[in-house]
């Protein structure tokens, strides 16, 4: 392959940047802009150590490190070398533009990364968790994209497909040997497909927990006007975000802030009191109210004795809340009681929120965050389906043309047999220099 060379470091000022090369001659190019101390030639670069020395710019020399990473034991799998420069932009991008009139071309969005999967480094499905690690807004996001990265549903899938060939490779007996009894009958071989099929569904039943840790938890507040929406919202974010005021219609529009429980990030909005006599803005702020209420994960339902809230239509958890217990006693049964002013029960309101959005997590467990690989094993689990449904009706030959199908789908996963188009959408994802 070509060398490739980008800023592997944000652009901006820093204390230090890096220049990043990959391919078989990057040494060489190496060689002809960097001037080492001491008596060790680039040629002679122990792999692994950084070199201090001079950093020709072509127009100007910056005094940085070299460090030569010896393929296939390298990130990409080839030869490559870094150069780390002081972080001026001008700094790095004379560097940048000294490699690329030595030979090296600019790397594309997510190459680098790409040439790593290619060279057999990580999966695809890796690749996707060091993507989902560096734009992680949320410690627990961090952590699934992490497992990901560490190839953890890769093994899983993988022992998975392990099981589909040794089920194929039986079948494949049975069809050349029709006479011969077989240890693993036909029933035998159905019970183990359907086994398969459960394990799917439960690695894929993770998915819905694992998109809110990916992308975080909307959480609507809505209720009457002036139960204390907004006073709730600040004592959950821990300061005044919303504007608290006695008079009633005060929070025309949404009003926003994020917070964390257990890592997961959880977005908070303060939606308009809801009422049928209102002002045209504050008819605008209703309406709005009930969209973001609509499509909302959690919805706080809040009261202050004044009856329970009407919330209408609404597809996620609805949580009853009676706030200002420190001046009034529920009528009602509520899910939490709670005193915004005093703080009183936010906590146990919390880890209601918590229980409602997410449940129990584990740190050990893989959890599906990408809907590409929610599609690639619902695709796989409705072809054992399909297999389990015409066992009966259908020979030995045409059964393992939907477990061939199943071992597909699951491959689109760690990319064994995912296409070029699914390749590149994975790595556009990338900046470039990664």
């Amino acid at each position: 392959m070509d060398i490739i060379s980008a800023i592997a470091t944000a652009s901006g000022v820093g204390g230090v940047a890096i220049i990043r090369l990959s391919g078989a001659d990057s040494l060489k190019i190496a060689q002809k802009m960097f001037t080492p101390v001491g008596k060790t030639s680039v040629n002679d670069f122990k792999p692994n150590v950084m070199y201090a020395g001079n950093i020709d710019g072509n127009g100007f020399t910056d005094f940085g490190m070299c460090v030569y990473f010896k393929a296939p034991k390298s990130f990409t799998g080839e030869d490559t070398v870094e150069f780390h420069c002081h972080g001026g932009v001008q700094i790095s991008r004379g560097i940048l533009k000294r490699t690329l009139e030595l030979g090296a071309r600019l790397a594309d969005r997510g190459e680098f990364t790409k040439r790593a999967f290619v060279n057999g480094k990580l999966s695809l499905s890796s690749a996707e968790g060091m993507i989902d690690m560096i734009n992680a807004e949320s410690l627990a996001a961090l952590r699934a994209g992490s497992m990901l990265y560490g190839e953890k549903l890769t093994e899983e899938i993988k022992v998975i497909q392990s099981e589909l060939t040794d089920i194929l490779a039986q079948i494949a007996v049975d069809i050349d040997y029709p006479e011969e009894e077989n240890e693993d009958s036909f029933e035998n071989i159905c019970s183990k497909i359907s086994s398969l099929s459960e394990r799917l569904n439960t690695l894929a039943s993770t998915y819905a927990v694992g998109k809110r840790i990916k992308d975080g938890v909307t959480v609507a507040l809505c209720g009457k006007p002036n139960t204390g929406k907004s006073s709730i919202l600040n004592a959950l974010l821990g300061y005044d975000k919303a504007i608290v005021s006695s008079e009633e219609g005060t929070t025309r529009d949404a009003v926003e802030g994020e917070m964390q429980i257990d890592g997961v990030k959880y977005n908070l909005i303060d939606t308009a009191g809801i009422r049928s006599r209102a002002g045209e803005v504050e008819s605008i702020g209703i309406e709005r109210a009930k969209k973001i209420i609509s499509s909302a994960d959690i919805i706080l339902s809040v009261s202050d004795g004044g009856g329970k809230a009407e919330i209408g239509n609404c597809n996620g958890a609805v949580i009853e809340v009676f706030n200002k217990c420190d001046v009034n006693s529920p009528k009602e049964k509520y899910d939490v009681k709670i005193s915004a002013k005093t703080g009183e029960g936010i906590d146990k309101l919390k880890k209601i929120i918590a229980e409602k959005a997410i449940g129990e997590t584990s740190l050990e467990k893989a959890y599906i965050i990408e809907e590409r690989h929610f599609s690639a094993l619902q695709r796989a689990n409705a072809a054992l389906k399909s297999a389990i449904a015409n066992a009966d009706g259908l020979s030995l030959d045409m059964l393992s043309v939907d477990l061939k199908e199943a071992w597909d789908s699951l491959g689109e996963i760690t990319g064994e047999t995912a296409n070029e188009q699914i390749i590149s959408t994975v790595f556009a994802k990338f900046c470039v220099g990664k």
